[in-house]
């Protein structure tokens, strides 16, 4: 991708909810060229948001036959796994948002394999937290444990809190509403946890626990990592904005994938 610049590229984007639209206003900013393409489904209500002039096509073969330089899924877990097989057999690199679909081992064997075919790579963002490196580097060593908390308003979970017997609005103390595995997290809300899934796959999933908790305390979507292992100790909180399309995801999600794209086409990466 050294021949060409994220502003000058062709851009295949799979969604156009929160997350693809935020990262669409920021690629079609300050006099950015970016060609992009959106794949919606020719009953998606989304298509009445899309801006004048924007191309849209209807299926996959249709943006695989544009031939973008790369591809954003940010469509959910259902669309990742229905469409990225496809764009990476074609060899088109994708970015993935919706990283708790991998918690599937067939569809993850089935994308890796599909990149493999396709000679092309699958990247995965930070999504709504840092530390990523830190942890890579932490999985090496056998003794690593984490406890991942994702802590954010009642808002965010006002209909898993009325399933147990909960109003959201009247909360006034926190409710724990799952301890368990990652993949088991991920299945569980496939449209707020991607972040335990991403964290799982830098570290290893036996070596992550994940807490998921309503907090009428808390105004941002908080991410709590604790470290533990014999290379040393470490703690680190990230309190988001939410998304003000969609509470359940941070503001910060589309500007990871925007950071992601940037990498993408430089040739000296951070």
């Amino acid at each position: 991708m050294a021949t060409k610049t994220l502003e000058t590229a062709s851009i295949g984007l799979i969604g156009y909810g929160a997350i693809a639209h935020d990262l669409h206003r920021m690629l079609s900013s300050d006099g950015r060229t970016a060609q992009i393409t959106l794949l919606l489904r020719a009953d998606s209500p989304s298509r009445k948001t899309v801006p004048a002039g924007v191309a849209v096509v209807s299926t996959i073969a249709s943006l695989v036959a544009v031939r973008p330089d790369i591809v954003v899924e940010a469509a959910g877990q259902q669309a990742a796994a229905e469409y990225l097989p496809d764009v990476l057999e074609a060899g088109i690199p994708v970015i993935m948002a919706s990283t708790g679909a991998l918690a599937d081992p067939e569809l993850f064997a089935r994308l890796a394999n599909a990149a493999q075919k396709g000679g092309t790579r699958l990247s995965l963002p930070a999504g709504a937290i840092g530390g990523l490196d830190y942890l890579r580097a932490v999985a090496g060593h056998p003794s690593t444990r984490v406890c991942y908390t994702s802590r954010k308003p009642p808002a965010s979970f006002r209909e898993e809190l009325a399933a147990i017997g909960h109003d959201a609005d009247g909360l006034r103390s926190e409710v724990l509403l799952f301890e368990g595995s990652a993949a088991a997290a991920a299945q569980r809300y496939p449209r707020n946890l991607n972040v335990a899934f991403s964290i799982a796959l830098a570290v290893g999933l036996d070596k992550v626990t994940v807490k998921v908790i309503a907090d009428p305390l808390v105004v941002r979507n908080t991410h709590e990592l604790d470290i533990d292992g014999a290379l040393g100790q470490a703690r680190m909180s990230f309190a988001n904005t939410p998304s003000p399309d969609n509470p359940k995801t941070s503001m910060l999600t589309a500007y990871s994938l925007w950071a992601a794209l940037e990498r993408q086409f430089q040739q000296v990466e951070l």
